[in-house]
């Protein structure tokens, strides 16, 4: 039997698990870590690399950090003019740094596919390819860290973190379900593509998602500049 404290770890709200992510994605690639509750808030209200993007008042992260502390999962950092805070989740969740990445790139985004899981997360840790996402997600499945939506080791497989209540995780498990029957029935329309056709279109997908990767890591490189001056 699995006895992983996390199976008994109470689900985190949007909140709560924004203001995570973001402690862990800020401790990763910015120097500006731990961080003041205004550059806290700023990360949170981040337009990008976020779903969904939020509003949140200072207060409401105030309110979210004392939960989380009460967990043991923050901190505050005295010292300075202003009290900063940090995480505490390699020696709550007991994680690797990579887990931890994948972890944040979940809290911060939402349910993804593991190609988009694994883009994702290189920006914080790189992860060398999708065999490796897959020994790193299955043991943290074993953990109760990830929920598998669709079926494991299949491409395109579809990952949340497991941090959701239940009424939340039925919501995005439907959900789920019903993209993939609308996926499946606009599929069905069209005639069947010749092999060298769908090979050229899939050089040309992993082509642009490369491209796309690239920006984004040029524009958050930028975007957290501007954000640790606004902090």
């Amino acid at each position: 039997m699995n006895l992983h404290p996390l199976h008994t770890h109470r689900p985190l709200s949007l909140i709560e698990r924004r203001v995570l992510g973001v402690l862990v994605e800020k401790q990763k690639t910015t120097d500006t870590y731990p961080l003041t509750l205004n550059s806290l808030t700023v990360g949170c209200n981040q337009k990008s690399n976020r779903h969904p993007v939020l509003d949140l008042s200072e207060e409401q992260v105030v309110q979210a950090l004392e939960s989380l502390q009460r967990d043991g999962l923050v901190i505050p950092v005295s010292g300075g003019r202003v009290d900063k805070w940090k995480h505490r989740l390699y020696d709550a969740w007991g994680v690797s740094s990579e887990e931890l990445a994948i972890l944040a790139e979940l809290l911060l985004r939402g349910p993804q596919t593991e190609g988009e899981l694994r883009i994702h997360t290189s920006r914080m840790e790189p992860i060398a390819d999708l065999d490796t996402l897959r020994s790193h997600l299955s043991a943290m499945d074993q953990r109760g860290l990830v929920v598998y939506l669709t079926e494991p080791g299949r491409r395109g497989m579809v990952v949340t973190h497991g941090f959701h209540d239940a009424d939340e995780l039925q919501q995005i498990r439907t959900r789920q379900g019903l993209e993939a029957v609308a996926v499946t029935a606009a599929g069905a329309a069209p005639a069947p593509a010749d092999a060298s056709t769908l090979t050229d279109l899939k050089n040309e997908v992993n082509q642009l998602r490369a491209e796309v990767a690239q920006l984004q890591a040029q524009i958050q490189q930028i975007l957290e500049k501007l954000d640790a001056r606004q902090g």
